[in-house]
């Protein structure tokens, strides 16, 4: 879907941009990703929206379901109000990095008539097709995490094997040799 498919009633509601990155470091240290995320209102003006809402409450918050994302919530809480006609959003993985929270936001969305838009265009969630991109979108963005989760824990227990496996020890305390602490 391109931008002059967007109907009337889509584009004389609000449009969001979730911004979110998942640790204070990112924030700190990944300008240019939070650049793109925040230039995406400009994309939302330039499909036609003229009210559009930047949500920044979850900077520095995980998406992996354990902590929580008060800018999600409120994302959800006005999807639900019937008061958005699109969610902006650089990737899926910044929506949510879960199946539960990404399919059910979908399903959100189809029930208001809303869209999501991200670098690569504009989808319906209630057109079977666009569903069905927004489903796999998510379900690679969940797939990502898993591995790249899997490959921090293969790489911790390689150095455990081998003896490299270092692990902070509490204020006051020393590594000694052939000691863990003093």
């Amino acid at each position: 879907m391109n931008r002059t498919e967007l109907p009337e009633t889509v584009l004389q509601r609000r449009a969001i941009v979730y911004v979110r990155q998942s640790t204070v470091a990112q924030v700190q240290d990944n300008v240019e990703s939070q650049r793109r995320q925040y230039a995406l209102a400009d994309l939302a003006r330039a499909y036609g929206f003229r009210d559009v809402v930047t949500i920044d409450k979850d900077l520095g918050r995980s998406a992996s379901g354990t902590t929580a994302r008060p800018g999600f919530e409120a994302l959800v809480a006005q999807l639900c109000q019937g008061r958005v006609g699109a969610v902006f959003c650089l990737e899926a993985s910044r929506l949510a990095r879960n199946g539960r929270e990404w399919h059910h936001l979908l399903e959100l969305c189809g029930l208001v008539d809303a869209r999501v838009v991200d670098g690569d265009g504009a989808y319906d969630p209630s057109v079977p097709n666009d569903r069905l991109l927004l489903g796999l979108k998510g379900s690679i963005s969940e797939f990502e995490l898993t591995l790249m989760r899997r490959r921090l824990i293969d790489g911790a227990q390689a150095k455990a094997r081998r003896g490299e496996l270092h692990i902070p020890v509490p204020v006051g305390y020393l590594w000694a040799q052939g000691l863990p602490w003093k």
